[in-house]
C-alpha cells in the first residue's frame, strides 16, 4: 500500500509542479476545473450514498463560473496595472474577485431556486438536495478556485508551488511520524488512525518546507512561516473534515482513481483549504517585496 502510494505521488507531483511553474494562469484554470469537475462526481457520490440527491449539472457549472471568475478578474488587474501602473495589484485584485464571486454566488442561489420550484422530485427532496447542492459549491468548488487566484498574483507561480509543498509534506511527514511514534488519537470519532504526533509531525514539515522557500520567495522568513502555520491548520482541518464527510456515508475513500490514495477528494482535501488561506494571508497582511 505504502508503496502504490509512494509511487503514484512520485508521477504526479512532476507533471503538477511543472504546470504550475511553467504554464500560463488559463491552463492552470483548466487543471483546476478539471480537478474541481472529479472532486465535485465524488462529493455527489458521497450524497448519494446517503440519500441526498444533488443538482449536478447545476453546480459543476456554477463551480466553473467561480473558476472562470478568478480568471478574468486576474486579466482585469493585469489590463489596469499595465495601464495605470501606481495601482496596487494585490487591492485590485481583491476587489475584482469579490465582486465577480458574489455576484457568480447570487447567479447559483436564483438557479437553485428556479430548480427546486420546477423540479418534478418530489418535495421531500428539495431541502436535501439544495443542501448537498451548496455544500458542494462552497467546500469544494469555492475555495479550490482560489489556485487561480493565487497563481495571478506576483510571483503567482511561486506561491501556488509553496502552498502544494507545504501541504505535500505536511501530509507526507505526518503519514510517516504517525506511523512511527503516534499514540494519542487526534479526532477518533472522525479518523481513528490520526494522531497527535502525525499532527505535528506535519506542522514540522511544513515549517521546514517553507523555510526551505525563503530564498526563492525573497518574502520574510516570519511571513513564510506564519503562512506554512496558518496553511498547515487549514490543510488538517480539511483533510479531518473530508474524513468527516466519508464517515457520514460509510465509505472509505471517496473514489478509486488514484492507486493508493484514493479518489481525487482524498488527495486536495488539504489543498482546498490551505490554498485560500495562503490567498487571504497575501492579499490583508501584504508581505514586503510581494507587490
Amino acid at each position: 500500500m505504502t508503496g502504490t502510494r509512494v509511487l503514484t505521488a512520485l508521477v504526479l507531483i512532476p507533471v503538477v509542479v511543472a504546470l504550475v511553474l511553467f504554464s500560463p494562469t488559463w491552463a492552470v484554470a483548466l487543471a483546476t476545473a478539471l480537478i474541481t469537475i472529479l472532486a465535485l462526481r465524488e462529493y455527489f457520490a458521497l450524497g448519494d450514498a446517503i440519500g441526498h440527491r444533488a443538482y449536478r449539472l447545476w453546480t459543476i457549472f456554477s463551480a466553473l463560473l467561480f473558476i472562470y471568475g478568478q480568471w478574468i478578474g486576474m486579466n482585469i488587474q493585469n489590463l489596469v496595472t499595465s495601464a495605470t501602473p501606481n495601482v496596487s495589484v494585490i487591492g485590485l485584485q481583491r476587489d475584482t474577485l469579490f465582486l465577480s464571486l458574489v455576484s457568480f454566488l447570487l447567479i447559483y442561489i436564483f438557479g437553485i431556486t428556479a430548480l427546486t420550484l420546477w423540479t418534478r422530485r418530489p418535495l421531500v427532496e428539495s431541502l436535501p438536495s439544495a443542501g448537498i447542492s451548496f455544500s458542494a459549491l462552497l467546500l469544494v468548488a469555492f475555495p479550490l478556485s482560489f489556485a487561480v487566484a493565487l497563481h495571478g498574483l506576483p510571483r503567482g507561480r511561486r506561491l501556488l508551488l509553496f502552498a502544494l509543498a507545504i501541504t505535500w509534506a505536511a501530509d507526507t511527514t505526518a503519514y510517516f511520524v504517525g506511523r512511527a511514534i503516534g499514540k494519542h488519537p487526534l479526532a477518533p470519532h472522525i479518523s481513528p488512525k490520526k494522531t497527535w504526533e502525525g499532527s505535528v509531525g506535519g506542522m514540522l514539515g511544513s515549517l521546514l518546507v517553507a523555510y526551505a522557500f525563503h530564498g526563492w520567495l525573497s518574502i520574510p522568513i516570519p511571513h513564510l512561516l506564519a503562512m506554512a502555520t496558518l496553511g498547515n491548520i487549514a490543510g488538517q482541518m480539511g483533510d479531518l473534515l473530508e474524513s468527516a464527510y466519508k464517515r457520514s456515508a460509510g465509505v472509505k475513500d471517496s473514489g478509486a482513481m488514484l492507486p493508493g490514495h484514493g479518489g481525487v477528494l482524498d488527495r486536495i482535501d488539504a489543498l482546498i483549504l490551505c490554498i485560500p488561506v495562503i490567498w487571504y494571508y497575501l492579499v490583508l497582511v501584504n508581505p514586503p517585496t510581494l507587490s
